[in-house]
């Protein structure tokens, strides 16, 4: 434990590859925590679970998730990255060097305590699930949480958006841009989402709501989905419906992945990291953040990546100031 890091990145999708690139460029030598590698949001992030990604710059063609995060992971190393496979689960603010405990997985103990004079927290958000086993195995093959990434993938065929709020209602609209039939499945027999959002949803033709539903289960077919199997709630407690679908989007929010920072570290009240409006500064000196984790309003790659970018050069001068780094 003796050696101290002069940054640690805790975090290996777009942010914290992004920052680990301006960190390292910058002759920091930063240590990237990966993330739990158990969890399907683990290493490289959420854009693991994406196939076709088609709207990040320099890629016309598109590319897939998996080789993005890899193309992002490679560039890191390239200039100087050191990366360790594990997660964070908690960080002694209360003197410097801070302290980071680090768990192989989230379930096994402390593994390591790891200094460091700055820290990047690149953590993300999670995707709130259903928790089906057909979810996961056919999340990037028909299932996916995000619509404006890969809403595109699914013009002129009906699809499913399973939510009632804001977002599900918002991604509801979104879609009718591309496909046939855009179906909101709702557990209730009342939308949760605003009036203006609820009364634009109920006006446009192409959007039915199945009310009083959850589903039980996606099934596959060729290269998205088949269809679905819905249950009834509610008054509808009993009924059985099949609804052929080619995509479903899950929508029932965002769980940004701050469970594991002190009281030191200001949250809003959804639980998303506080920094310095257009900066990435938190209520903790000599420690940043960067994308998801404090942006749970645009979620894009292309958004998070900035954000590394300003957390890494916001760092850098930081520690310059400190007279800490080359």
């Amino acid at each position: 434990m003796d050696e101290v890091e002069n940054v640690i990145i805790v975090g290996s999708g777009p942010a914290g590859l992004t920052s680990s690139i301006y960190c390292a460029r910058g002759n920091l030598r930063p240590l990237c925590i990966e993330g739990d590698p158990s969890k399907v949001d683990g290493p490289g992030g959420q854009l693991m679970m994406t196939t076709d990604v088609e709207n990040y710059p320099g890629f016309p063609e598109g590319v897939q998730g998996p080789d993005l995060m890899q193309r992002f992971r490679a560039q890191a190393e390239r200039f100087g990255t050191r990366f360790k496979v594990g997660m964070i689960s908690a960080i002694e603010t209360d003197s410097r060097p801070f302290k980071l405990h680090l768990r192989e997985t989230a379930d096994a103990p402390v593994s390591e305590i790891l200094q460091a004079h700055a820290v990047i927290l690149a953590t993300g958000a999670s995707a709130r699930l259903l928790g089906l086993e057909s979810e996961s195995r056919l999340m990037g093959h028909g299932v996916t949480t995000c619509a404006t990434c890969d809403g595109a993938f699914f013009r002129d065929v009906p699809v499913a958006v399973i939510g009632g709020g804001d977002s599900a209602v918002e991604e509801a609209n979104f879609l009718t841009r591309f496909a046939s039939k855009v179906y909101v499945i709702h557990r209730r027999d009342k939308l949760r989402a605003s009036a203006i959002m609820v009364d634009r949803a109920l006006a446009n033709p192409k959007i039915e709501i199945k009310w009083n539903r959850t589903v039980r289960e996606f099934v596959g077919g060729e290269r998205f989905l088949s269809h679905m199997m819905l249950d009834g709630t509610h008054e509808d407690e009993g009924v059985s419906e099949k609804l052929d679908v080619t995509g479903a989007f899950v929508a029932i929010g965002h769980i940004p992945n701050t469970r594991f920072l002190g009281e030191r570290f200001e949250q809003a009240a959804d639980g998303y990291l506080k920094v310095e409006a257009g900066g990435s500064r938190t209520t903790v000196e000599g420690i940043f953040g960067a994308g998801d984790v404090h942006d749970s309003h645009y979620r894009q790659a292309i958004t998070a990546a900035g954000a590394g970018c300003k957390a890494a050069l916001d760092c850098s001068r930081w520690l310059e100031a400190q007279g800490i780094g080359d």
